[in-house]
């Protein structure tokens, strides 16, 4: 039976989305299980709550390594949109988790390298902008080098995965499968 993955992710009790977010995030790193629900998770990227929307990034980011079908070709731009998003922690988030996308599918590096030295930030405030900067520098140096081939430099990066900024321990009905 398929999950109402939507309706969890856009619960009112942010703590048990947040919480579901990390299990679906850290499951992914290791199975495909949640691959399917990729299109219902894309269709988060445009929700109003920039909470969603953030769970989404993560949660696409940590399936692009599954997907063999190019589904991630299609909610690119729409991903890439996220870089400069209205809330500067959404684009933060997007910034770094678009690393993870990058060491998944390399094909997508120009495009998101492009995306992140062309992105205008003047909308943000003085103390996020440099946050954010400094965020796409430290994504640039991971995807870069796999990028140029740089076979060292890329077998280090390979293991890259952003940090969720909130850790919550999942509720009971996440504990057994």
């Amino acid at each position: 039976m398929k999950e109402n993955i939507v309706q969890k992710l856009t619960s009112k009790d942010d703590k048990y989305a947040c919480a579901f977010t990390d299990r679906i995030v850290a499951e992914s790193h290791d199975t495909d299980e949640w691959y399917e629900y990729f299109e219902d998770v894309a269709s988060l990227l445009d929700h109003p709550k920039s909470l969603v929307r953030n769970r989404a990034l993560y949660i696409l980011a940590a399936n692009a390594q599954w997907d063999e079908e190019n589904r991630f070709d299609l909610i690119l731009p729409d991903y890439l949109k996220h870089i400069t998003d209205e809330k500067p922690i959404t684009a933060r988030q997007c910034v770094k988790a678009l690393a993870q996308v990058g060491l998944a599918r390399p094909q997508d590096i120009p495009q998101i390298l492009s995306a992140l030295r062309s992105a205008d930030l003047s909308k943000y405030k003085d103390s996020m902008r440099p946050l954010i900067e400094r965020d796409m520098e430290e994504t640039e140096k991971i995807l870069i080098p796999v990028y140029v081939g740089d076979a060292k430099a890329a077998k280090a990066a390979s293991g890259y995965r952003p940090q969720l900024p909130v850790h919550l321990p999942w509720p009971r009905e996440f504990s057994a499968k």
